[in-house]
């Protein structure tokens, strides 16, 4: 299986596997499609690899039907891969145009409320794969604070890996992040008015 090679080995007194196994935050973001899709594939690979996987959807509505929601707690369900857990915070807030001017109050606690759980799994270690699905959003609006997020994430313990999807995730996030990927958009079908459909949007 390629592995790939290091442009470089940092002088960090690591062995090459502490080096290979140390735990990642990666974050995908951009304008383009795709993001909470590569993420859910990675998740795939957890699975795979028989780690708790905890699924975090901060943004679509928890009416949203996303598909690999049911094929990832199918699997979970099966004993041969990894457990998952799925956990839907949000109310819909990427789906309609946010009034900044409106009370966001009930939105912004949800994710708060959303955030605390997710540091409380951290530091209980509960899951070894966590994706933070629209997490960039909340932390884009000034809803939970970005330097509390990359601190915490930097002190986890243990070798949990976390991904966060959204666009404008904030600076400080993708400084702090150990893989960085911005989806640009060349073409989409709703350039040419083409709404989304069953087996490519959910």
């Amino acid at each position: 299986m390629p592995q790939g090679q290091p442009e470089n080995v940092p002088n960090d007194g690591l062995t090459t596997r502490q080096r290979r196994n140390r735990p990642l935050l990666m974050v995908h973001t951009g304008i383009g499609k795709g993001k909470s899709t590569a993420a859910f594939g990675m998740a795939l690979r957890a699975w795979n690899q028989g780690w708790p996987i905890g699924v975090f959807q901060f943004v679509k509505s928890a009416k949203w039907k996303v598909g690999e929601e049911n094929a990832l707690k199918a699997l979970g369900a099966t004993g041969e891969g990894g457990t998952v857990a799925w956990h839907k915070m949000g109310e819909g807030w990427s789906w309609v145009q946010r009034d900044l001017h409106g009370d966001n109050t009930d939105n912004e606690e949800k994710a708060r409320e959303g955030w605390e759980q997710v540091k409380r799994d951290l530091a209980a270690e509960t899951y070894k794969f966590y994706v933070l699905d629209e997490f960039a959003y909340p932390l884009h609006w000034g809803w939970i604070d970005v330097e509390e997020v990359v601190q915490v994430l930097r002190d986890r313990p243990g070798t949990q890996h976390v991904v966060i999807t959204g666009r404008n995730a904030p600076q400080a996030l993708l400084d702090a992040a150990d893989l960085v990927t911005d989806m640009s958009k060349v073409r989409h079908p709703m350039d040419a008015g083409q709404k989304g459909q069953r087996g490519i949007e959910w």
